[in-house]
């Protein structure tokens, strides 16, 4: 009697009668009828695909099955004892994974609920695979939901799992072969079938994101590092490769091949700063239409500099172009990371010290905290060094008078954090004049690394180009004479008086183009024939161009070809 009941149902919302059911079953039942040609009278057997089938099918997801194992397994403990199938079916509608109960293996494999099973809609009908696949959403199919008469002691709830370009790639099925009968007991259920698809799909972009950065993202910075929300792939420009479904949501419907600047106020420059190292609650991301998420931004495993056979971990690949100094620089860096010994970062005022102190902490996955401390702003016996291990960043070391000298001296003898100094002076030097103490020197200073100034660096142009996308998400340019300008200069103030200068030069143009006109004047200009006895290193940072390499000394063309003739320079081979 319920049968005859269940399809003069069927019928009535044929000819638009009223019902109860989901929009979701009503569109369902009419594909089955008007599209695929199914009898709701008759009562079909589950399909089962033939071995060889199967085995095809399961090759085709072999690498998904593996990523998703772990997950489906932890799922299936928490159902445990209450009698649910779960099912991971391809795109196909195939099933190629399974978890149940062996003793009701036999009741199984009669209901469909089992491998091989191929729940396609125009074979099943109704069903939560079919309807899964079919809406792209996720769904509970609940006893006379189903269309065919065979399934309708089923309850079947399923979630899409989407590949890295966003196409549905599997579904996920948690099943009943009875269950009570509301449809609101599984709400349960398509809670847990939904989270395990969003880890899936987290699993999955981690995984083919390995030498790629990844951008995490949550709505509470409580799971941001637990259990995220959504994510994206990213490439070394910031456009972004990959995404979870729920990226979709978070940022915007078409995400793949645009820029995180176009979707989010951040570049890929600012992806350090949303490492661990610092407090979730910091890492905030703002969006254009003003809402906040949380971010959590996972460094490259490594990734290939242009100089053939080179690679560097993490936040350090981010850190300069083609600049060979700065890449031999980064590359030593790189080799130090993975040690605790203390480390003494050199260079002038605004050259990247602590940008560099954070990448290199980033390197190690059990780095532990990031803490800073500004030794200027440290007042008499106010020196608390934080607990636990990590790494500890005393910058402008050269500051502390000789009492605080002595303090973390002290401090430092039982401290499980590693250290890492930063100092624009020359503190060998200030041992030597007796202004700091030689024995806190050679404990913070285990290796050193220096920064060159920006006026000797050879990838002013990446440089230039990265600060751009970081000013706006439009096609922010320089003018030939603007840029030319720029590269004259001696940049007293390096990067950060760059990126100042470049600001500045972006809100007086109120366009696109930034020409000479727009560019504020140096604010400390260089003397005259500045920095002469490093004439070898500016002329290797202007390519060798005479007239560039004046400019930026202050200097005639003709004092730079006669000092170059008079000390037998040649360019580097």
């Amino acid at each position: 009697m319920r049968d005859v009941e269940h399809v003069r149902e069927i019928e009535r919302v044929l000819q638009g009668r009223p019902t109860t059911r989901d929009s979701v079953v009503l569109a369902s039942w009419r594909r089955c009828v008007e599209r695929h040609g199914l009898d709701p009278a008759r009562s079909s057997p589950a399909h089962i695909v033939p071995e060889a089938q199967l085995r095809a099918h399961r090759e085709q997801a072999e690498r998904l099955i593996a990523i998703a194992r772990s997950g489906l397994e932890s799922l299936f403990r928490q159902v445990a004892g209450q009698n649910y199938v779960l099912l991971l079916a391809d795109a196909k509608s195939v099933t190629v994974d399974f978890f149940g109960d062996p003793r009701f293996e036999a009741e199984l494999q009669a209901a469909g609920l089992y491998l091989g099973s191929d729940w396609s809609e125009h074979l099943a009908g109704t069903c939560g695979v079919g309807a899964c696949i079919a809406t792209g959403e996720a769904v509970t199919i609940h006893q006379s939901d189903h269309f065919d008469l065979h399934h309708t002691p089923l309850s079947c709830t399923a979630a899409p799992i989407f590949d890295t370009s966003g196409q549905l790639a599997a579904v996920l099925d948690l099943s009943l072969l009875r269950s009570p009968q509301p449809k609101a007991s599984q709400n349960l259920a398509m809670t847990l079938v939904r989270t395990a698809a969003r880890r899936v799909e987290m699993a999955n972009l981690m995984a083919m994101a390995r030498r790629e950065w990844v951008l995490r993202l949550s709505s509470s910075p409580e799971f941001l590092e637990v259990d995220p929300e959504a994510a994206v792939a990213l490439d070394g420009a910031g456009t972004i490769i990959g995404m979870t479904h729920a990226a979709r949501t978070a940022l915007g419907p078409q995400l793949l091949g645009r820029r995180l600047d176009e979707v989010t106020t951040l570049t890929v420059d600012d992806l350090p700063d949303l490492m661990r190292g610092r407090p979730a609650e910091d890492r905030v991301i703002r969006l254009p239409d003003g809402r906040a998420l949380f971010g959590h931004a996972i460094a490259p495993q490594t990734v290939r500099l242009p100089r053939q056979g080179t690679q560097l971990p993490g936040g350090l690949s981010s850190l300069a172009g083609p600049d060979p100094h700065m890449q031999a620089l980064l590359e030593r860096a790189a080799r130090l990371a993975g040690s605790r010994l203390a480390l003494l970062i050199r260079g002038a005022t605004g050259t990247g010290k602590e940008r560099l102190a954070r990448a290199i902490h980033m390197c190690r996955r059990d780095g532990g905290c990031f803490r800073l401390l500004d030794c200027a702003a440290l007042e008499a016996g106010a020196l608390d060094l934080p607990p636990g291990p990590g790494t500890l960043v005393l910058k402008g070391v050269e500051d502390l008078d000789h009492a605080a000298q002595a303090l973390l001296l002290r401090r430092l003898a039982d401290c499980p954090l590693r250290i890492i100094a930063t100092t624009r002076c020359d503190l060998a030097q200030m041992v030597r004049d007796g202004r700091f103490r030689p024995d806190l020197f050679f404990r913070i200073a285990g290796a050193a690394l220096d920064l060159p100034p920006l006026h000797l660096r050879q990838d002013m142009d990446w440089l230039i180009e990265r600060m751009l996308r970081g000013l706006s998400p439009d096609a922010l340019r320089l003018s030939a004479g603007a840029r030319a300008e720029l590269k004259s200069r001696l940049w007293p103030g390096n990067l950060r008086e760059l990126a100042a200068t470049l600001e500045a030069a972006a809100l007086i143009s109120g366009g696109e183009v930034i020409d000479s006109p727009d560019l504020p004047p140096p604010l400390l200009a260089p003397a005259p024939e500045a920095e002469v006895e490093d004439l070898p290193a500016i002329l290797d940072a202007c390519g060798w161009n005479m007239a560039l390499a004046a400019r930026r000394l202050g200097v005639n063309r003709s004092t730079v070809l006669r000092r170059v003739r008079a000390a037998g320079l040649v360019p580097a081979a």
